[in-house]
């Protein structure tokens, strides 16, 4: 895994070290910054958090070290067209989101002062492509802390214009991987670079390039055993070291499942339901969300699928296919909600997990002994499913129409047999590979390592 030997180690790893963290404004980045303060303070490194001010309330109790870890408010400025008080994306229609990125933009005089006084030995940022020259100027090395896969920046941090040049990969690219996109997947990754944004004159692909190019390092939550072809491809390319954080092992919650869920899901054998979820932000159309829907009643199998309605409806009730819940009764039920996941995944009964491929939602799925089906949306999403079916085979893909990205309820139904049934080969293949890689992420010591790996490249970007 080539973590460090303690005779490796010289003395100066054992120093502390400050760290200023300046995350985009999104818990879905907040938190993964929030999780690596915690890894670093435990170790006894000083973290300064830089945080939209009304945040605090969504991210204190994820502090697990108040004595090393301090929380910093930052006043978000007003812009025009942004709602009166939004400081995070979640306060902002995804059509506006640039218009946030330009209220972070404007704090740059804020961050200068910040930094001019606290003088930290680092700075974490992602999207404030601007702060690793800021960061040099004031003697400050900056790591670009990327919360999407190595293998997603190294297929797609680059200056095609023409979706050709996303259907092939890069130049250099690892030639074992199994990477390969869809037509209206290229057409989304060139939609990131054509678009200019309000204020910075960049598109937001340029913003990510210019934050990888100048920054002094790289980092991922990730592993080598997992991607590191794709971190040396980009070693390479960028000319900079990438250091890994190792890879996010989910903590198992203590609460129980809810009383309902648990009641239900103890009516069926072990590992027969079926568990589909497409994160908190996907809403399908609704020819996509019955064909879903009657993909899964297609296996014959018990599910659970936790759901948004689709587009242009209100209520899961009024957008299920007709004769759907008489058909399914006491065997398949569509939720309109949270869930608890981790510990559904965790139930006996759990069988198949149907996922739209966020990281968080892969991370908990290589840790359940439940199988993968893969049905990636938008963005990293793709990638993220080529890398586990492809590179890893530990989970079978639902196929898309090339040019439209649409799936049927047959594909649904043949990747979720595929990864069931018992006499499959694929379903042997996936089951195998699956846990191997379990049984490798919670080996242990293995995030312990990777953290103290982490520190002591820090320590050797200061000398």
């Amino acid at each position: 895994m080539g973590s460090v030997g303690e005779e490796n180690k010289p003395n100066e790893s054992s120093r502390s070290l400050s760290i200023v963290m300046y995350p985009w404004f999104a818990m879905g980045h907040l938190t993964p910054f929030l999780h690596m303060a915690n890894k670093l303070a435990e170790r006894g490194h000083r973290i300064s958090f830089f945080h939209p001010k009304n945040s605090i309330t969504k991210i204190q109790h994820f502090n697990l070290h108040p004595d090393l870890i301090s929380f910093i408010p930052i006043d978000v400025p007003q812009v025009e067209g942004l709602p009166p008080g939004a400081e995070t994306a979640a306060d902002v229609p995804i059509q506006s989101q640039a218009l946030l990125r330009l209220a972070m933009d404007r704090t740059q005089p804020a961050i200068h002062s910040l930094l001019k006084q606290i003088k930290p030995d680092f700075v974490f940022f992602d999207f404030t492509h601007w702060l690793p020259k800021l960061a040099r100027q004031l003697g400050i090395k900056s790591v670009h802390f990327v919360i999407i896969s190595p293998a997603t920046v190294a297929y797609t941090f680059r200056k095609g214009q023409a979706d050709a040049d996303f259907m092939k990969p890069p130049e250099g690219f690892p030639s074992s991987s199994s990477i390969k996109v869809l037509t209206h997947e290229a057409r989304v990754f060139t939609m990131g670079g054509k678009n200019k944004e309000i204020g910075s004159g960049l598109s937001f692909r340029e913003r990510l390039m210019i934050s990888t190019e100048e920054c002094d390092a790289i980092s991922f939550k990730t592993c080598r055993e997992m991607e590191g072809q794709y971190c040396d491809y980009l070693e390479k390319r960028f000319q900079k070291p990438v250091i890994l954080a190792g890879p996010v092992v989910p903590v198992q919650p203590t609460s129980a499942l809810e009383g309902s869920w648990a009641e239900w899901l103890s009516n069926f054998k072990d590992k027969t339901v079926i568990y589909c979820v497409l994160g908190s932000e996907v809403r399908l159309p609704k020819d996509q969300f019955q064909e879903l829907i009657l993909g899964l009643e297609m296996t014959g199998l018990p599910f659970f699928a936790a759901l948004k309605p689709p587009v242009g409806f209100e209520t899961i009730e009024t957008s299920l296919p007709d004769g759907f819940e008489e058909r399914n009764k006491g065997k398949g039920i569509v939720h309109d909600g949270w869930v608890q996941q981790l510990l559904i995944l965790a139930h006996p009964a759990v069988g198949c997990f149907v996922t739209h491929c966020g990281s968080g939602s892969l991370s908990e799925a290589l840790v359940s002994d439940s199988q993968i089906v893969l049905l990636p949306q938008r963005g990293d999403q793709f990638i993220n499913a080529r890398v586990m079916s492809g590179d890893l085979k530990v989970g079978v893909e639902v196929k898309k129409g090339d040019e439209d990205g649409l799936f049927t309820k047959d594909g649904v139904c043949e990747a979720i047999k595929l990864v069931m049934d018992e006499n499959s080969e694929v379903g042997k293949e996936v089951r195998a590979n699956h846990a191997k890689w379990k049984e490798f992420l919670l080996g242990e010591g293995l995030e312990s390592s990777y953290t103290d790996e982490f520190i002591h490249k820090l320590h050797g970007i200061l000398s």
